[in-house]
């Protein structure tokens, strides 16, 4: 529980714009910003960017949510890719057992198998899919406020995060959003675009357990390369080939790689 004895951070000040704060934080904050005239300032200036999106969003916010997006349809199609994915594995277990991969899996190789494509990427992807073709809203948070939205994103996911410079390759950033993960996580989506109408995005989720290098797959027209590293879950995806996306997974690896 947050106790009034705790230094007042930015997640206090946030929370505080939000309306989040607990009633025994709420008097410490109060009499912090009453002391620290800068603080106080930001704490306005982040008011006045609330009060703008949502005047900017109203009209937005007072459409049905889309089919798409409800608890339901996502919770149906979350059962139908573990359904999907247990057919593959039984699939493959058939076709090991055939080539004798029974001694194959009693060296322990079996987790490689069950790991083959994690729920994070599937995420990822449909994550891409939905807000890549979405011409009014595909990002929470404009790239022109980059710093903050940094900032943001990483607070809620628990670590801290980067936005790679992808302007050699064309593609600029347009900004992102904070998403809802599977088992009741958070993730994030940062979104670039190019001349050509190309988007791509860079997914990424705490909580992620081992290590990996990159690695990939396709999903109908999507190339996606994903890894894991310290706990964070990383997935570059687009409509590309995997010959055009190699390069750009490379340079975003060497940029998001976190300081030991």
């Amino acid at each position: 529980m947050t106790t009034p004895g705790i230094p007042i951070g930015e997640d206090d000040l946030h929370a505080y714009v939000d309306g989040r704060l607990l009633p025994n934080r709420l008097g410490v904050v109060e009499a912090y910003l009453k002391a620290n005239p800068g603080a106080a300032a930001q704490v306005s200036a982040w008011r006045a960017q609330r009060e703008t999106l949502r005047d900017q969003l109203a009209a937005k916010a007072s459409e049905p949510i889309p089919a798409r997006l409800r608890i339901s349809s996502i919770r149906a199609i979350r059962r139908q890719r573990q359904l999907q994915r247990l057919k593959l594995v039984a699939a493959s277990v058939l076709l090991l057992v055939a080539g004798g991969g029974i001694g194959w899996m009693a060296r322990g190789d079996w987790s490689a198998l069950r790991s083959a494509q994690p729920v994070m990427v599937s995420d990822a992807i449909s994550a891409y899919k939905t807000f890549v073709v979405d011409a009014s809203h595909p990002v929470e948070v404009k790239a022109s406020e980059q710093e903050h939205l940094v900032k943001w994103l990483s607070n809620r996911l628990g670590k801290p995060i980067k936005s790679p410079d992808l302007t050699m390759f064309g593609f600029r950033l347009m900004g992102g959003r904070l998403l809802p993960a599977s088992s009741d996580g958070i993730a994030a989506q940062l979104m670039y675009d190019d001349d050509q109408g190309t988007r791509l995005t860079l997914y990424l989720r705490n909580g992620e357990t081992g290590e990996t290098s990159y690695r990939f797959l396709r999903e109908g027209n999507v190339s996606a390369f994903y890894w894991i590293d310290d706990g964070l879950g990383f997935a570059l995806s687009a409509a590309t080939s995997r010959e055009r996306l190699l390069p750009i997974v490379e340079a975003v690896y060497r940029q998001v790689q976190p300081s030991r």
